[in-house]
């Protein structure tokens, strides 16, 4: 058996990042700028966590449409940090096409969009205009805005309440849920507002609405997902030094006295001053040592929410937008990766169904039963069109649910046995489970890591205090 020690011979500290997703790929990236000599563990053949590519044919598909917002500004940080910007451009304007397919014919597409006006008054416009709701709805809707922004996202006892009764009781009618809070809730909390947290789903309009006219312009990879959160991310981890070693499961983290760490991988202990667990929390759970947490099993309490992701090639061009959102249709959001995933001919779309417990074991002849019609009310250009290829991708556990009370369960960076930190879009980051959440975890357990060492945290001071 191999051993590493915790300093080289320069005597720098080293750490161990256990987990290669967004969160471990982000915490070692910042602890190597700081000087560390750093290790990245990764038990599966990639990085990039829920967030990757896969081959299909000739096809390069991401396992599911992920999408971010201009306020998302860790993880704008990460894509700059892994030279990828360009290639995940953000809208100039939101701009979100709705179609409702309840609607009469001619009234069928409205959209949702903003102005360079102030906030609130940059969503004006859209509102007065937004035809899924009637004029009475509209003017409810944006006095509950009012109510939403004034609430205090400090406040714990928000996390305790449920969203959908908060607009029951601010008068928002079950179309208007349906038609406007849920259309952007269930995307970015993976929730109906009935099953959502007061305080996460407060935080996702308050940030994303109304904090800034431009927050909620939307940005996505116009490349494979595997191009930015693995290729790109493993050129940065060997550019900045950072040991990465895939497909090696650890099988236990332990205290090795002098305040170091003993991290077992098979064949091979390796030895640290930090430890960060970037791990699913049921991962982190057993591998914690005793002590580490007050009440390690609240971790099991955090449970997890299912997105299923439909796929479908035609022949022809069927849509000309590159996205839009669907209302009467069990269809959420619908997205153009023709070009992203090197399709040369007819047009690939990807189908984002969220809060799919109801589906995610569903056959996919079943599937396909439901979708492809659907399809067609939705897309005149989709009648008649041959279907080259439909299949489905499944993430069962993609998210933690964000239900009320899970607030007190998720953890802070730091843990009880010193050099031991957490990171992952599950811990108390204080946004639901996003590529941006995940990233803020990384940074927040980067942060505290060097803290404890003593080392320089210029670098991220600026980037923490806007992602704290």
């Amino acid at each position: 058996m191999s051993e590493v020690e915790s300093t080289d011979d320069s005597g720098r500290a080293t750490a161990v990042v256990i987990g290669g997703g967004l969160a471990g790929v982000t915490a070692a990236l910042a602890l190597a700028d700081a000087g560390l000599r750093v290790t990245l563990l990764e038990g599966r053949p990639r990085l990039g966590g829920l967030a990757f590519s896969f081959q299909r044919g000739e096809l390069t598909v991401d396992n599911g449409q992920h999408v971010f917002l201009r306020c998302c500004t860790a993880y704008r940080w990460f894509l700059d940090r892994v030279d990828a910007t360009a290639l995940a451009p953000v809208q100039d304007r939101l701009d979100v096409p709705v179609l409702d397919l309840e609607a009469p014919p001619g009234r069928r597409l409205g959209r949702i969009g903003r102005t360079a006006l102030p906030v609130p008054l940059h969503l004006a416009r859209s509102l007065a205009t937004y035809q899924h709701l009637s004029l009475a709805e509209r003017a409810k809707v944006g006095r509950a805005a009012l109510a939403l922004k004034s609430l205090d996202l400090t406040d714990p006892a928000l996390d305790e309440q449920n969203f959908g009764d908060w607009l029951a009781g601010h008068g928002q009618s079950r179309r208007a849920v349906e038609a406007l809070w849920d259309l952007v809730g269930v995307a970015t909390l993976n929730a109906v507002a009935q099953d959502s947290s007061l305080g996460l789903a407060a935080m996702v309009f308050k940030t994303g609405l109304l904090s800034d006219p431009g927050a909620a312009d939307i940005g996505w990879a116009r490349v494979p997902l595997g191009e930015l959160h693995d290729t790109l991310a493993r050129k940065a981890l060997d550019s900045a030094g950072v040991r990465t070693e895939m497909r090696t499961r650890v099988t236990s983290v332990s205290p090795h006295g002098n305040g170091r760490w003993s991290v077992q991988v098979p064949g091979e202990r390796i030895e640290a001053d930090a430890v960060v667990l970037a791990v699913p929390q049921r991962e982190a759970h057993d591998l914690l040592p005793e002590g580490a947490l007050d009440a390690p099993e609240r971790l099991l309490d955090i449970g997890t929410a299912p997105i299923l992701n439909v796929h479908v090639v035609y022949d022809r061009k069927v849509l000309t937008a590159p996205f839009f959102a669907a209302l009467g249709s069990p269809v959420q959001w619908v997205f153009d990766r023709t070009e992203a995933s090197g399709l040369r001919e007819g047009q690939y779309l990807a189908l984002s169904q969220s809060a799919a417990q109801d589906e995610i074991d569903e056959p996919v002849a079943v599937l396909r039963e439901r979708y492809l019609p659907e399809l067609e009310r939705l897309l005149p250009g989709a009648r008649g069109a041959g279907i080259k290829d439909f299949f489905v991708t499944r993430e069962r556990t993609a998210t933690f649910a964000p239900t009320p009370g899970v607030g007190r369960l998720r953890p802070g960076p730091r843990t009880k046995a010193p050099g031991l930190y957490l990171a992952g879009a599950w811990t108390a980051t204080g946004w639901p489970a996003t590529m941006e959440s995940a990233v803020r975890s990384g940074v927040g357990a980067a942060d505290a890591a060097l803290d404890a060492l003593g080392r320089p945290r210029d670098h991220l001071l600026g980037l923490f205090e806007e992602a704290a």
